[in-house]
């Protein structure tokens, strides 16, 4: 009887805070069946599986030590500056939990309170998709070397225009192919960047050529190990149109032996079709970005106005070694502040698109901030140069970024991508003033707006930058043509086709600038030239025949 008293004694006077009992069964696998288990099993990119209490208590002492310092589980934003779905952030108690029971021994405790194993999906995560597509050629990835970013550009069969309501990437070992975006491609430029077809090209972050007229397509098509697909809400789908390009651009590293990479697309439609137009808005200021080696803190910032009521449904910060603290904050008319995001600790290597679990609300003249920040000294355990040396802008990992999607969605019905876009250009135009892309873009859309007379000197001011670029001639005479400098125009499309004989839209444009000068005989050697490429082309078989009749009147 005293020796239980005394044991109970002991139990009584434990000292204040020490902690309780945890096991395996009641307190660990809970945590790490939902914050691990998705990357670390067989066949997903985690090098070793935590799926049973034998597998998690070999790596015991590693989980405390990287959940202690956060690197595990990946999750770059600070809470309370965003509020994001799939958060897989781990809270100070579930941190302190697993450092005690890596403290007391890391008891398994009863095997039959241990919940069950999750069940994952195998194969395709949302079934058999639609269509798959698959990269034309194998990539052969060295066995050694930096990072690589590697381009597949795919080409879907489809005879028709399709809604895209969600992709989902296969990209092979997913030990290998660290993430992967996939960028839209309706121009063809994929295509003209490979050394043969099929081949594929290198680069880190891309600049996708498009149509002046077209508007961004709006999606983020992302991918990461462990990560779902993402399926559009009704409405929202993207439209896939016959010719088309996907460009596969994914992260690759190096294991030590070739890899052979060979990815594959799954894309899954719908017959809801897009009615609803989200834009991708980028803040950016790379122009500033010069580095002296040594500077511990070196700030860039944008800032842009927004020019309508939106909704932010997602968000992509990126940036590269250098980057340390990522800020982004909104200032509302009224002169509150909305965060966006805040990364205090950016790593590269854990980069991801951001999802808000509600759309947040952002009104007319609201003023997103960009506040970036980079490290360039020895200090800087992720800088890539020893001893650190000048960095600037540019595509290559060693070189700097800094960059902010926003996906946002206009808050009137209808499509109001191009007012976002003039928006955009001239803001760009405000930072760059001899932007080339950005005084094309600007001049397109003033005259898609029934703006011919703001577009003209924009359209010359391109002119002028790139005076041997086909397109700025073409986009030049179309700005002139409906403000009545008809001959003037036709000296654009002449040059137009000067520099690219087979530029059939400026030569299309030239015909019909002829025929409205009365030029018919002219117009008609022009239209012939276009009818030999596209001998079938209702368009064009129309308008040569009105041509000809007025030449014979």
């Amino acid at each position: 009887m005293h020796r239980l008293v005394l044991a109970l004694g002991v139990l009584l006077f434990l000292p204040r805070g020490q902690a309780q009992s945890v096991t395996f069964a009641h307190d660990i696998a809970p945590i790490v069946y939902e914050h691990c288990a998705s990357c670390h099993r067989p066949g997903e990119s985690g090098p070793f599986p935590l799926l049973t209490y034998e597998d998690v208590k070999k790596h015991a002492a590693q989980i405390a030590t990287v959940t202690k310092s956060r690197f595990m589980p990946p999750w770059l934003p600070e809470p309370g500056y965003g509020d994001f779905a799939d958060e897989n952030r781990l809270t100070p108690e579930q941190i302190r939990t697993i450092a005690d029971w890596v403290a007391q021994g890391t008891p398994e405790g009863p095997e039959s309170g241990i919940p069950p194993t999750p069940k994952f999906t195998e194969g395709w995560q949302l079934g058999e998709p639609d269509l798959i597509v698959e990269a034309p050629k194998t990539f052969t990835l060295p066995a050694e070397g930096t990072d690589v970013y590697w381009n597949f550009v795919l080409t879907p069969q489809i005879t028709g225009r399709r809604y895209v309501k969600a992709v989902e990437v296969r990209p092979g070992e997913k030990k290998i192919v660290h993430h992967a975006n996939i960028i839209i491609d309706r121009s063809g430029w994929g295509h003209e960047q490979e050394a043969s077809p099929g081949a594929g090209f290198a680069g880190m972050e891309l600049t996708n050529r498009r149509s002046v007229f077209d508007p961004d397509d709006g999606h983020f098509l992302f991918w990461r190990p462990g990560g779902a697909p993402f399926v559009e809400p009704d409405g929202l789908a993207w439209t896939l149109d016959p010719g088309n390009d996907l460009i596969l651009n994914t992260h690759l590293r190096p294991t030590g032996k070739p890899e052979q990479i060979r990815p594959t697309v799954g894309l899954y439609f719908t017959d809801k079709p897009q009615t609803k137009y989200p834009m991708l808005l980028q803040l950016e200021h790379d122009g500033n970005i010069n580095i002296p080696p040594g500077v511990r803190d070196f700030p860039i910032s944008d800032d842009f106005k927004l020019p309508l009521d939106v909704d932010v449904l997602s968000v992509y910060p990126h940036a590269h070694y250098l980057a340390t603290l990522m800020e982004v904050y909104a200032t509302l008319p009224d002169g509150s502040r909305k965060w966006l995001l805040r990364i205090p600790n950016w790593d590269q290597n854990w980069q991801s698109v951001y999802r808000y679990k509600q759309p947040l609300f952002l009104p007319k003249g609201s003023v997103i901030s960009m506040r970036y920040h980079y490290d360039n000294s020895a200090a800087n355990v992720r800088n890539p140069n020893h001893p650190p040396k000048r960095v600037e802008a540019g595509n290559h990992a060693t070189d700097e970024m800094g960059h902010f999607w926003l996906q946002v969605l206009p808050r009137e019905p209808g499509d109001h991508r191009r007012e976002l876009d003039e928006a955009l250009s001239r803001h760009t135009l405000e930072k760059y003033p001899n932007d080339f892309k950005a005084h094309m873009i600007l001049s397109a859309i003033l005259l898609s707006r029934a703006k011919p007379q703001e577009a003209v000197p924009v359209a010359e001011e391109a002119v002028r930058i790139e005076p041997k670029d086909p397109e700025a001639h073409n986009l030049l005479g179309a700005v002139l043509m409906p403000v009545g400098r008809i001959p003037e125009a036709i000296q654009q499309y002449q040059l137009a086709v000067t520099l690219r004989p087979d530029f059939v839209n400026a030569r299309f444009n030239l015909a019909r600038a002829l025929a409205a000068s009365g030029r018919y005989s002219e117009a008609v050697a022009q239209y012939k030239i276009i009818q030999a490429a596209f001998p079938d082309d209702p368009e064009i078989k129309a308008a040569l025949a009105d041509a000809e009749s007025r030449v014979k009147r």
